[in-house]
Parts: structure tokens; sequence; C-alpha cells
């Protein structure tokens, strides 16, 4: 048994004025969540178009305000050693307010054609994003817990938002059910380790840990990886994906996708990396079985979907595992390597589900591969766009795509996992089949009954930025590489 420890770490100044500045952003998310409900109840029904509006300005403003503490630089405890401001938070944070952004902009056409106007949209996509953020800056078990509840019921939520679709109710449903057992699953896992330190914050438990192996250690890490492995969508604890992929509104897919992805690195990076960093040799042997069967069957399965959605649910289980398979590295080349990956698949698949988007009208979604036959001769330069972003995803160079699944390979190699990035070379040839597929779709197969592309100037607009961005970041790779290993040192 390890012995009761006390709350250890640096602490900040506690909850007074000067501590409080570091949280603004999440303040400025609470109080925005709020006013935007009420002027959704309150406004006159034409005024109530200004909601998209408003969000943006709030995720603006967000923006301008995380960059301000970012130029800080230092790491800063707050409110008693619950909540961490370092760089790695401020990056994330960026990274998520600017991913938000996007998706809120991709979405209102989208929302609007189906009669999904209402403000509750919005006020759900800032309260997870707020779920998101203080798992970014969790410093303690409670932190973790809060942030993880917040932001899966409000994906819960937003899956079942489409009132009037009975697939995406049962979608709801089932990650209604499967959520509630992970989340008890972790609360388990969260309570023996308290039970074997005597503290919830994870600086003392990653130095507490150091002192005991014992069954009761082994138990409490296996329910927490376990609760993470679900909440990435991971082998075997991968049921809900597929489902809430498909059911969901696009929109919320999209969501679930980037914005919550971010959630779920900071979730493995605070709680694992940092809460059992004395304890690596156990928890990266679980993850890594649980990566490689993430690549396996995510992969494999992935071959065989017909809708578009469905096929990229499976794989978004397959790029959990590499970035799982970074973590299992269990060393600072491994987790740079991990969030590199996480920010460029995060970026591409913006761009994908923004496709589905900007290709969908009342009436029509435009989610099933087949409906991308001949799109290169009805528009070619969405189809240009939806080539660079499959590019990407399969690891094609120069794109970013590329570097990402570079990297976790080096990490890998420089960790003497040789057997491991073996198997990730060769099961990444097996899952670019399904990409280039999309793509043999849009140049090689004649065009079918499907209407033409709508115009939607904006749409196009942003989505050569993505698409842009996604060709920069592979001919400058360092950049970003850059910025991962300050944030992660």
């Amino acid at each position: 048994m390890i012995g009761p420890g006390v709350v250890g770490g640096a602490v900040g100044a506690g909850i007074g004025a000067p501590s409080m500045l570091a949280a603004l952003p999440e303040m400025l998310l609470a109080g925005a969540a709020c006013l935007i409900l009420l002027f959704d109840v309150y406004a006159d029904p034409a005024r109530r178009a200004l909601t998209p509006t408003l969000t943006m300005v709030v995720l603006l403003a967000g923006v301008l305000l995380t960059s301000w503490f970012a130029m800080s630089g230092h790491r800063e405890l707050l409110f008693d050693g619950l909540y961490v401001s370092d760089p790695l938070a401020s990056f994330l944070k960026l990274v998520a307010f600017a991913t938000m952004a996007t998706v809120v902009f991709y979405s209102q056409d989208y929302l609007e054609q189906r009669g999904m106007r209402g403000g509750e949209y919005y006020v759900l996509c800032l309260t997870a994003l707020l779920g998101v953020f203080v798992l970014i800056s969790a410093n303690s078990l409670l932190t973790v817990y809060l942030g993880i509840e917040l932001l899966s019921l409000s994906l819960y939520s937003m899956v079942a938002f489409d009132r009037d679709s009975g697939i995406a109710a049962e979608a709801a449903i089932k990650y209604f059910v499967l959520g509630a057992i992970a989340s008890g699953v972790l609360l388990y896992g969260m309570s023996v380790l308290y039970g074997l330190t005597g503290t919830l914050q994870l600086d003392s438990i990653g130095h507490l840990v150091r002192h005991g192996t014992d069954a009761g250690v082994i138990i409490g890490v296996a329910l927490v990886v376990v609760a993470v492995a679900f909440k990435f969508g991971a082998v075997p604890f991968h049921m809900w994906v597929p489902d809430v992929y498909q059911g969901a509104p696009t929109s919320v897919t999209l969501y679930i996708a980037t914005v919550s992805n971010l959630g779920s690195f900071a979730l493995i990076m605070r709680l694992l990396a940092h809460g059992l960093a004395g304890l690596p040799a156990l928890w990266t042997q679980m993850i890594m079985a649980i990566a490689v069967l993430s690549l396996l069957i995510g992969n494999l399965i992935a071959i065989s979907q017909s809708n578009l959605k469905r096929m990229l649910a499976y794989s978004a289980i397959a790029n959990a595992g590499f970035v799982l398979l970074g973590f299992a590295t269990g060393d600072t080349a491994g987790y740079q390597a991990a969030l590199y990956f996480t920010v460029a698949y995060v970026l591409t698949t913006l761009g994908a589900f923004g496709m589905i988007l900007m290709l969908a009208r009342r009436g029509y979604e435009h989610e099933e591969i087949a409906d991308f036959k001949g799109l290169a001769a009805r528009d070619p330069l969405l189809a240009l766009l939806m080539l660079a972003l499959m590019f990407s995803t399969a690891g094609v160079p120069p794109f970013v795509g590329f570097w990402a699944k570079l990297w976790i390979i080096q990490a890998l190699l420089g960790g003497a996992h040789v057997w491991a990035a073996t198997f990730a070379v060769l099961i990444s040839v097996v899952g670019a089949f399904y990409y280039l597929r999309v793509v043999w779709y849009m140049y090689f197969e004649a065009a079918g009954e499907q209407p033409a592309a709508p115009p939607r100037a904006r749409m196009r607009f942003i989505l050569a930025l993505n698409a842009a961005g996604v060709l920069l970041l592979g001919l400058l790779p360092n950049a970003l590489l850059n910025i991962c290993s300050r944030v992660i040192g």
C-alpha cells in the first residue's frame, strides 16, 4: 500500500483576483453561454439569426485573451492547485477556439436548412468547449471529472439535437448509456487512486505512485485507462463511435470529431502522462495494446463502409490508435508527436466534414461515398480540395498528415518499439485504400444523378483556406513541430 500523502506541488495564490486572470477564457465561455441563452429566449425572432454571429464574437474574444496569456510562457497553479495555466494549456485553448469557430462557420447553412436554428445549439457548443477547457487546465482528479462530465453531457444533448430524427435519438441513447458506464469506471478508478495516495492533485499522485505498484495501484490505473480509451473511441471501447458519427447531425459529428478530440488529448495528457508519470511502465503497456487494436480494427472495418461519415468514424478509431502510440512510448518525444498528430488530424477532419456540409442541402445529406462520383467533372475546385484532404489523412506527402504519421513512427523507433513502428507503417498502407477510394470516385467514376454543388462562396473560401493549411503545414512541418516541442518540454 502507498501511505497517505499531503497535497503536493506548488500552489498558486489561491482565489485572489490576480490569480483568476488566467481563467478568464473559461469565465468568458460560461458568461457567454448564459447570455446567448437569454438572448435566444427573449430576443425577437428576426434577431435570433444573430446568435451565430454573437458566438463568433465570443470565440474571437477568447482567442485574444488566450493569446495574451500565452505570451507569459510560464506555469502557474490557481484555485488551490485545482487549475493549471501553462504553455500547453494556452496552445490547446487557442487551437480549440479556432476549431470551434470553423465548426460554427461550416454549420450555419446546414442548421438553417433543417430548421435547427435554435440558440441552444450554440449554448451547448460553448458549454462543451468549457468542458474541454476545464480538462485542458485540470490539475486535480476532481477537475478532470468535472471537465469530462460537462463535455459529455453537452455532447449527449447535441447528438439528439435533431428532434425529428429517430436515428439521432437512438445514437444519443447509446452514447449516453455507454458514456455513463465509462464515467462510472473512471470515477471508481479515481477513487482507488485517491484511497491509495490520500490526495486528488495530479502533481502529488505523480510522485506518490512511484513508491508502490501493488494490486490496488494496478486496478486503479487499469480502470482509468479503460475510461480514457472510451473517450478516445479506441478499441475495444469503440462501439459508440460509428453509430454516433452516422446518427448525429453532421454539424454535431464535426464537433465531436474535432473539438471533442482536443479534450480527449488533454485528458490523457493530464491524467496519464502527468498524473501517473511515476508509473509509465504500467500504463504504457495497456495503451500500446489498445493502440494496436484500434489501428487494426479501425482500418480493416473502414474498408467495407459505403457511408462516408461511418468510414470517417472508423478512420477516427484508427487515428486514435496513432495518438495512443505516441503516448505508449512514455517519453516526451512521443507526447510531442501525439500533439502534432492531433492538431494535424483536427485540421484535416475539419475540411473533410466541412466538405460534406458544403455539398449537403435540404433533403440531401451527401454523406454516401457514391455521392462523390464525378465530382471532378461537376466541380473541379471542390474535388481538388477533397483530394488534398484525403491525401493528407492517408499520409501522402507533402501534406501534413504524412509528417504526423512519420513523427509518431520516429518516436516509436526512438523508444525501441521497432515492431510497433513496423506495424504502424504496414497498417497505414491498408488504411490508405479507403481514403484513395474517395479520390477514385471523384475522378474516375461517371457522375450519376447527384445535383450540382451549391455556390456558397464563403464556404468555398474557408474550405480552400482549410485545405491550404493542410498543404502549408506539410511544406513547412517544423513550424508546428517547434510549437509542440516548446509547449511539451
